[in-house]
Formats: C-alpha cells, sequence, structure tokens
C-alpha cells in the first residue's frame, strides 16, 4: 500500500495532464477532483460556483474527505482546495502533496479563462488568486515541484521524490 500523490496548485498548473501521466506511467488510479464533484453531485463546477463559493467549498470538502480513504491513487485537486486547512490535514494522513508551480506567464498564455469560474472577471484575477495562494501552496506541500520545462522531465522529478 502506497501514499496517494496529491497534487495541488494554481488553475492551469498542470495538475490534471501531470496526473493523467504519472496514471500511465505508475499504473495507478487517477482522479481529477472537478470531475469526481462533478458526477458527485450531478452539478457542474459552474453551477455549484453560481449559487455561492462557498456552497463549492463545501461540496468540494466532501469530496476530499471521500477521495482522502483512497490508497496508491494520484489525486488531481482544484486550485483552491488550500483554502480550508481541514482539505489539506484530510489529504495529508494518506497522501503526499506536491505542489505544481508554473510561472504565470505560462498560465496565462494557455489557460481558457472562460471554463474557470473563478477567473470569469479576466486574467487579472490569476494573479490575485496567485497573490492569495501562492504561500499557501508552498506552506502545506511535501514536495514543491517547478512545472516550467518539458512535461516528462517534471512527471520524473515527482516519480523519483514520492515512490
Amino acid at each position: 500500500m502506497s501514499k496517494n500523490i496529491v497534487l495541488i496548485g494554481m488553475p492551469g498548473a498542470g495538475k490534471t495532464t501531470i496526473g493523467k501521466m504519472l496514471h500511465e506511467r505508475l499504473k495507478r488510479k487517477f482522479v481529477d477532483m472537478d470531475e469526481f464533484i462533478v458526477e458527485e453531485s450531478g452539478k457542474t463546477i459552474p453551477e455549484l460556483f453560481a449559487l455561492s463559493e462557498c456552497n463549492f467549498r463545501d461540496v468540494e470538502s466532501m469530496a476530499v474527505r471521500k477521495l482522502s480513504m483512497e490508497n496508491s491513487a494520484i489525486i488531481a485537486t482544484g486550485g483552491g482546495v488550500v483554502k480550508r486547512k481541514e482539505n489539506i490535514d484530510e489529504l495529508k494522513k494518506q497522501g503526499i502533496i506536491v505542489f505544481i508551480d508554473r510561472p504565470l506567464a505560462n498560465i496565462e498564455g494557455d489557460v481558457e479563462i472562460s471554463t474557470r469560474p473563478l477567473l470569469n472577471d479576466g486574467i487579472q484575477q490569476l494573479y490575485d488568486l496567485y497573490d492569495e495562494r501562492y504561500e499557501i501552496y508552498k506552506n502545506c506541500c511535501d514536495f514543491h515541484v517547478m512545472n516550467d520545462r518539458e512535461i516528462e522531465d517534471v512527471v520524473d522529478t515527482i516519480i523519483e521524490k514520492c515512490t
């Protein structure tokens, strides 16, 4: 039984892409937390946010409690999962928290803002979220990896540090 590899980071940092590559390489179950939330709630992420961000965060925390019971899984979280300390505490029980740190200029160049509820008001929100969350990501992770090179190299580094 191995610990889960839990990927945290900004929207557009590469958590899902890296998670899928880790799944292929390690032959472990992969869960995208946003997809899990949609399946569990029967609502899209924008629909949950339309009710309120607090409502979405409550649903997200329920998903964290369920997913934190996995063994040997790779879990790509939503960017804001770190906003509630209890989420990180729960995920750390059976997981290694990996902060995927991608330069904002790279994110800005290819993230689809229209599909990200917290970025609907424009690219400045990305910078505001970065300012709000960056230190939280750094302080709650077990391992910090820069996603500023070939993605295969990033995956190799995570495998080396987490398995």
